[in-house]
């Protein structure tokens, strides 16, 4: 792997800037440890086809993007027609795994549970759409339907939280500006769970169980990326039953997507059930990050998980 050249994408435009620097710096850390020479191109929407033309193909593009552009299909669309190989999974993958309700109808023929859930345009919703959808699905969660690291998640447990964000709508709608389409999903009040997914010998493989206990209301942007804010339990004390069901719906989530390399499906335990929430194809890999805490409970280092993913990109 060492005489590779690689080519660390990091940066974006979007409101998981940092998260993608953060990634890259570890990324880095690696590389320089393992002593593979590598660059890394800062990347922006506007420029990125022309700057990526400075390289040759022989270049490898470690992703590590976040959000959209790098995570949902678009900017591996543009490495494929350009012959080059990168990290994580195929333009097709990524944008299926980076849309929720795209990834939703793709496990639909699955046996895979997933909770209730509609989409609606954000310019079509006002208060009476809210009540219509709370009567419907009851206490739910709103989000948008491509985004991620928690970004806009919103949960709404009665008509009075709707009466109150409806007050000033515009204003409260307008962080999601960005996202035509909103997703609203039944809220369960269940136990907070994910699974990483690696590929060894071209079989994906689940690695682990765990469960994430938030002093927020649920596992949000602050909770991910600040210190002792989450406690993660691995592996996670629920029912073995359970847990070997949360292990196979992450195995049939990057399957049935394609994924490739690496990827991380989120749970929630519900009423003695697993329910799937979504998939990442291109998981946090900061210091605080799941996958490589997970990783490391297995006794794979991030260096290896690195190299793993490079070799999957081959």
């Amino acid at each position: 792997m060492n005489k590779n050249k690689i080519l660390i994408l990091e940066g974006g435009f979007n409101e998981e800037h940092e998260v993608s620097l953060a990634t890259a710096k570890e990324i880095k850390k690696s590389l320089y440890s393992q002593k593979i020479e590598f660059k890394s191109l800062l990347v922006s929407p506007k420029s990125f086809e022309d700057k990526i033309t400075n390289f040759s193909n022989e270049y490898i593009c470690v992703n590590a993007l976040h959000g959209p552009y790098g995570e949902d299909g678009q900017i591996q669309k543009i490495l494929e027609n350009l012959s080059f190989k990168f990290s994580h999974s195929s333009s097709e993958a990524s944008r299926l795994g980076f849309n929720k309700e795209l990834s939703k109808k793709s496990l639909r023929d699955t046996k895979v549970l997933m909770p209730d859930h509609e989409v609606v345009e954000r310019e079509l919703i006002n208060k009476e759409k809210l009540i219509e959808i709370f009567l419907k699905l009851g206490a739910f969660v709103l989000k948008p339907v491509a985004s991620g690291s928690s970004f806009g998640v919103k949960i709404f447990k009665n008509l009075s939280e709707i009466n109150y964000f409806s007050n000033d709508l515009k204003k409260n709608l307008s962080i999601y500006k960005n996202h035509k389409v909103l997703l609203f999903e039944k809220y369960l009040q269940g136990r907070e769970l994910t699974v990483a997914v690696v590929e060894k010998n071209k079989k994906s493989v689940s690695v682990e169980v765990t469960e994430i206990i938030s002093n927020m209301e649920f596992f949000n942007y602050k909770a991910k990326y600040s210190p002792n804010i989450a406690k993660h339990i691995l592996p996670a004390k629920i029912p073995i039953e359970a847990y070997e069901t949360c292990k196979t719906y992450a195995k049939i989530a990057h399957d049935t997507i394609k994924c490739r390399g690496l990827s991380r499906s989120d749970f929630i335990y519900y009423n003695d059930k697993i329910y799937f929430i979504e998939i990442n194809t291109q998981p946090g890999l900061t210091s605080l990050s799941l996958v490589p805490e997970q990783l490391k409970s297995k006794k794979i280092s991030f260096d290896q998980m690195i190299k793993n993913l490079i070799d999957c990109s081959l």
